[in-house]
């Protein structure tokens, strides 16, 4: 048997409870041993729920239980979480998580620690929700030299767009009936200003490319600029904006590059038709070419599916590691996005052509402002050297 133990009964952690509870036997048979519900820690009670009798508000009863096998952190941040995930691994238990934030700032040391004690970390909740996409990076396209990674990570952010782009509302319009609708949360700072894509992005480039990039190291810009002119100007191209976090590696010296920025996305790209609160990976390699991961990226069962599918794969393997795994990072790992050429769009003041630019119309364009598509493989200095002297609103790459 193995008694598992889940940190945290909010929305994901309840839904891993659920899972566990409702596909008990099937789970069991799965991994040839029987997967038990011994502990669910939280600082409240829940006494009308099933799983109140397993309610404790004792790290300390978890951590000193030799039982326990799998610990489930679904708390959340790198505070408290990080000391439970520390603490869990040294006492020799497999930890599972969703904490996109706790992996991509302390994966690396986690990671040793989990291999120090013969243990697994395991976290493929944390990327995309229910979309599996770390384990197929780390088995199913082992044998290919990763060149890229480009996705729209971030739910709340490509819901509010596709409702800028298609009922014509306004980022703040947007923005509150996602609120409503409770795709976004109350302080929604982590969602539309990138810090989420930007820790997802971390952890799909650090296992894709093998050392630690840590968000620091990722230029990161949200989606609160864009307006519906802009919206109206990438029509007119033909494209789309979406916000997308990007990782690419340089054949040259192994160097990568991660960002995360709104870009406009050809209507033909399959990224461009992504809607909704839905998430889309892709991934070039060498020998497969390009793949596309699709499907929910949160939501409380599909993400408590991809925390429940690594609690059986920690089952599965309680006698010798199962883990994730990448090397130390440091700034000779990352080169900078200056270094990265594209094409671009730019809204600014003024109507001034813009060298080796076509202008965009659009409907609701703001008086005394024009937009411009500057082709060709530019770097952002040459960008910069073309708008001189102009007062630049927005300027967003073009996914090429």
């Amino acid at each position: 048997m193995v008694n598992v133990a889940i940190l945290g009964f909010g929305t994901v952690g309840s839904g891993v409870a659920e899972v566990i509870h409702k596909n008990g036997q099937h789970i069991s048979e799965r991994v040839s041993n029987q997967i038990a519900l011994k502990y669910i820690l939280d600082i409240r009670d829940f006494p009308e729920s099933i799983f109140a009798g397993q309610i404790v508000h004792d790290f300390s009863v978890i951590e000193q239980d030799p039982t326990v096998g799998v610990v489930v952190e679904t708390i959340g941040g790198a505070t408290i979480a990080l000391d439970y995930t520390r603490r869990a691994l040294m006492a020799g238990k497999s930890v599972v998580t969703s904490n996109k934030e706790l992996v991509a700032t302390h994966g690396y040391e986690l990671m040793q620690l989990a291999r120090e004690k013969n243990v697994s970390y395991l976290f493929e909740a944390s990327v995309g929700g229910g979309i599996p996409i770390l384990k197929p990076i780390r088995t199913c396209l082992a044998a290919n030299e990763l060149s890229e990674i480009t996705g729209i990570l971030n739910g709340t952010t490509n819901y509010i767009l596709t409702r800028m782009i298609r009922a014509g509302l306004s980022f703040e319009e947007a923005l509150r009936e996602a609120q409503a609708n409770g795709y976004a949360e109350r302080n929604p700072a982590a969602d539309i200003e990138g810090h989420d894509a930007c820790r997802k992005i971390c952890i799909l480039a650090s296992l894709a490319f093998g050392r630690q990039i840590s968000p620091d190291q990722v230029p990161t810009e949200g989606i609160t600029s864009i307006t519906l002119a802009d919206v109206e100007y990438a029509k007119s191209a033909g494209m789309k904006i979406k916000l997308l976090g990007r990782a690419i590696r340089r054949e040259a010296d192994g160097k990568v590059c991660a960002y995360v920025a709104p870009h406009l996305v050809p209507d033909e790209s399959p990224l461009a038709n992504v809607e909704g609160v839905f998430n889309a990976i892709s991934v070039v390699g060498d020998a497969i070419g390009d793949v596309m991961f699709y499907g929910q990226g949160a939501g409380k069962l599909p993400t408590a599916s991809a925390v429940v599918g690594d609690v059986m794969d920690a089952a599965k393997h309680m006698c010798y590691l199962k883990s994730n795994c990448w090397e130390a990072g440091g700034p000779e790992v990352v080169f900078s996005q200056e270094e990265v050429a594209s094409a671009w769009y730019a809204r600014v003041a003024g109507e001034e052509p813009v060298e080796g630019a076509r202008k965009l119309s659009a409907a609701q364009g703001e008086p005394g402002e024009s937009a411009w598509l500057i082709e060709g493989a530019l770097r952002p200095a040459e960008v910069r050297a073309r708008l001189a002297g102009r007062e630049v609103k927005n300027l967003y790459r073009v996914l090429g």
